[in-house]
């Protein structure tokens, strides 16, 4: 028998390994899909580059890993199968969950090390790759800017453009504030195009503006407030050339505690506390919401009418008196009952505003404790899929019996894209509270298991679920039941040879 468990232990460990850094480079590549346009044109160095990526691609770990047993489990009892190992094996009495132990043993361990790397070594990874990111973002601000909003990467200066011709870098309705006197906007630029490009030494950026105007608010000295005349200087140009000093031009590292507070960079002990933290702060904002409500929108007006109640009036006698509006209502003169029906609707308005305003803030808050709820319950989900995907695979694969990466690759996909779409939409439906957080983020894990154990008990039993025959003598069997209901034929009337 060791020499069977060696047998299948080298037969899975080169898939495995093989198609985890497949895995891997193919998660990479997306990274780079995503980012390519804050990367490219920055000037970053190899050394950059690279500890950009490995940070990155030790924050995928956990997630290639379950696709890779997938994949390798496929691919070694499919090649077993193709080449009639399995079937020698089930002949000389070796039940296949025997073959499957050493597989099993290799992925339990694989799943305890994918949780305590996603505890400990996925959240320090996380938070220098998410800085680094950051600091890159920031390296280049010529790249950054972006038609219709403001840009205040640039020391000292505030642009905005109209727009910017992706293809020529040609800028139009330039307008620059210079905040470098810290006297608010006193200096304002105006230009109906230009171009914009970094000095070969990289520290400054040259503006080479055409069509312009410039404000200048002059300096009064020794006038009073009263007689002060707010002059200002115009300056029309049909070019112009601004050149603005980048000060520290070069990649500026940012402190790693940038990021520390977000919870994909907490361990499970940290993140349990700030849920504890969250829950209770969140209970303790309902509940005063719920006594300032009652006290300023409720019960401070509602005695503001009831008549015969007086200052002199006990404590008692108001709590013995019954409030009836209809009857205090009817007391009242038309011009006093327009005006309490008015404060009324304003009551109202007030309250419903109150009520859509503190809402809102409860979801917010209930939408940042879910973070932290699926961050830390996805430390489990990514461990367990793991043992999921060998229980589909490894039988899928005696099934098919089918090895490579062709057929393998294809099945593995399918099964992962399930998994995934599974929990991005459950995940959503628990960001935004619209399940239980445990329903949401075990979703997955519950649906795919049965599959898993169904496989593996056809695939124990030599069950040919993916023999076509099968399938077609069953929709014979059910197409001669429907011919028998429909013509009203028994069984002795049927024709032994239809």
């Amino acid at each position: 028998m060791k020499k069977l468990d060696l047998f299948v232990f080298r037969s899975f460990i080169g898939p495995l390994v093989l198609t985890f850094f497949i895995v891997l480079i193919i998660l990479i590549l997306q990274f780079l899909f995503m980012y390519i346009d804050e990367l490219i044109g920055k000037g970053l160095g190899v050394k950059i580059m690279t500890e950009l990526l490995y940070y990155f691609s030790l924050t995928f770990v956990p997630m290639a890993l379950p696709l890779a047993i997938l994949l390798a489990s496929l691919m070694t009892f499919g090649n077993i199968g193709e080449f009639n190992e399995l079937t020698a094996l089930k002949a000389s009495g070796i039940p296949l969950r025997r073959i499957m132990r050493p597989v099993i043993i290799i992925v339990a361990l694989l799943s305890v090390i994918s949780f305590f790397f996603s505890n400990n070594v996925q959240p320090y990874s996380y938070r220098k790759a998410r800085t680094l990111l950051y600091d890159i973002r920031r390296k280049r601000p010529e790249i950054n800017i972006q038609s219709g909003t403001f840009i205040n990467d640039i020391d000292g200066f505030s642009i905005k453009i109209g727009y910017k011709d992706p293809s020529t870098n040609r800028l139009e309705k330039i307008l620059i504030y210079d905040h470098r006197e810290k006297k608010g906007n006193t200096s304002v630029t105006f230009a109906d195009s230009g171009y914009m490009k970094v000095t070969p030494d990289e520290t400054g950026m040259i503006m080479k503006l055409f069509n312009g105007h410039s404000y200048n608010d002059l300096e009064e000295k020794d006038a009073a407030a009263s007689l002060r005349r707010y002059p200002f200087r115009r300056d029309v140009f049909k070019e112009q050339t601004i050149v603005i000093p980048l000060s520290g031009f070069e990649l500026e590292r940012s402190k790693e505690d940038l990021f520390r507070f977000n919870s994909a960079t907490q361990t499970i002990s940290r993140l349990q506390y700030f849920i504890d933290s969250l829950s209770n702060m969140n209970e303790i904002r309902k509940k005063n919401y719920i006594i300032e409500f009652n006290t300023v929108n409720i019960y401070t007006q509602r005695n503001f009418y009831i008549p015969d109640v007086t200052q002199s009036d006990s404590a008692e006698a108001r709590k013995a008196m019954v409030f009836s509006p209809y009857e205090i209502f009817d007391t009242l003169s038309p011009v006093i009952k327009k005006f309490v029906l008015d404060k009324a609707l304003e009551f109202a308005r007030f309250s419903a505003n109150y009520v859509n305003q503190k809402r809102e803030l409860i979801h917010n808050d209930i939408k940042t404790l879910r973070n932290y709820q699926i961050d830390y319950h996805k430390k489990f989900t990514l461990s367990l899929a793991c043992i999921v995907f060998l229980l589909i695979g490894a039988p899928l694969g005696s099934i098919i019996r089918k090895g490579g990466l062709g057929t393998p690759a294809v099945i593995s996909v399918f099964f992962f894209v399930i998994y995934y779409i599974i929990s991005i939409s459950f995940e959503k439906l628990v960001r935004e509270n619209h399940i239980n957080i445990f329903a949401g983020m075990w979703a997955a894990f519950i649906i795919l298991l049965p599959i898993g154990v169904f496989l593996t008990w056809k695939a124990t039993t030599d069950s040919s679920i993916f023999n076509t025959e099968t399938y077609i003598l069953i929709f014979k069997r059910i197409k001669d039941k429907l011919y028998k209901i429909i013509f009203n034929i028994k069984d002795e009337d049927t024709p032994v040879d239809r």
